[in-house]
This record gives C-alpha cells, structure tokens and sequence, in this order.
C-alpha cells in the first residue's frame, strides 16, 4: 500500500502536539477587527484546541495516525 501524502494546507494550519492533541488557529479574527473588543481580540491571538471530533480527520490530513501506531 503507498504512503499517504500530508495534505499542505493542513500542515500550515495545524500543529500536533507531542501528547496527540491538534491546535490551530481560532476563526473570526483576521478582518473587520473594528467592532470587536479587545478581549476579544486578544482571546482570538491565542491558538485554540481542534475538538475531540474532528480530531481524526486533521490527523488524517496530517498523516499522524500513521506515526502514532509506531
């Protein structure tokens, strides 16, 4: 069976931690920045945890399920 290729786009977006888990980057804070407050803003900075459910299929794009079965 061939190797699975990473999918670029998901590799610039996501970053797996070495415990397993997925970050990325939070949604509604590149534009229009105006009208939200800045605790808002500063939260959005921050990267967020991917959820538990679509956890398996950024590992997929990632090609991680490979590397963790050894």
């Amino acid at each position: 069976m061939p190797k699975t290729k990473t999918h670029s786009g998901a590799k610039k977006r996501f970053k797996l931690t070495a415990s397993g888990k997925v970050r990325g980057r939070r949604a509604f804070s590149t534009h229009i920045l105006e009208k939200k407050s800045p605790k808002r803003k500063r939260r959005q900075a921050k990267p967020s945890w991917i959820s538990p459910h679509d956890e398996p299929r950024v590992k997929k794009l990632l090609g991680a399920e490979r590397r963790e079965r050894g």
